[in-house]
């Protein structure tokens, strides 16, 4: 998969060096080049979600991850329902709050966390995930991301402003996630992770990534539904 900056062209990456660092060096977020083309949507369709999932990564990924790597990740990752659920005729709602943080960034962060497994595998070593949060995006990668080996995640987020439920989701698990409740908004935990990725002494050396929507892996996994 051949993918590049949205600031600059010359800024390209593979699929695996980019869910690595989350955004590219001139701060642009990394998008496909060229967007795929699907012809067989019917075909697609008639699939199951998992199948239908595992083909379509296939096709985008098929040049850096086996068909059975990537069977892997989507087994895994989305291993809850996600119902269409029927409103009146013709409406239909589907439900993405069915994971175990009732959120639906559980389907992005979920692959983000299998496919910075896979990379583990091959690039041995210590990664750090490093995330700002105002409640969901810090407990579905908290939980995605929990004893996965070679990462550690590192989650801020603004003291007394999100949930008990939303706090106690990810301020509770330990092992390899670190939490941090900062005293400010989200904004200043965004504006204290854009000034880790701003370093590039210290993101080199910390290996840093980001669980934030920046990250290919989690728009690529949220286009599946």
């Amino acid at each position: 998969m051949r993918l590049i900056s949205t600031r600059s062209p010359k800024h390209r990456a593979t699929f695996a060096q980019a869910v690595q660092v989350g955004t590219a060096p001139d701060g642009g977020l990394y998008v496909p080049e060229p967007l795929p083309c699907f012809r067989d949507v019917g075909a697609l369709l008639d699939m199951d979600f998992q199948s239908r999932s595992t083909e379509i990564l296939w096709r985008m990924l098929g040049d850096e991850f086996s068909r059975e790597d990537l069977a892997d990740v989507v087994r895994d990752a989305f291993d809850f329902p996600l119902p269409l659920v029927p409103i009146q005729q013709q409406v239909y709602a589907l439900e993405l709050f069915h994971g175990p943080t009732l959120a639906f960034k559980d389907v992005g962060a979920r692959f983000l966390a299998g496919m910075l497994a896979k990379v583990t595998e091959r690039e041995p070593g210590l990664r750090t995930v490093l995330t700002a949060t105002s409640g969901d995006t810090g407990a579905a990668a908290a939980h995605a991301l929990w004893l996965v080996p070679g990462i550690r995640a590192v989650v801020l987020y603004p003291k007394g402003r999100i949930s008990p439920l939303q706090e106690r989701l990810f301020t509770t698990l330990g092992d390899n996630v670190k939490t941090f409740a900062v005293e400010g908004t989200f904004d200043d935990c965004q504006a204290l992770v854009k000034g880790c990725f701003a370093d590039t002494e210290l993101a080199q050396k910390l290996r840093l990534t980001s669980a934030n929507s920046i990250n290919i892996a989690r728009i690529l996994a949220q286009t599946l539904y």
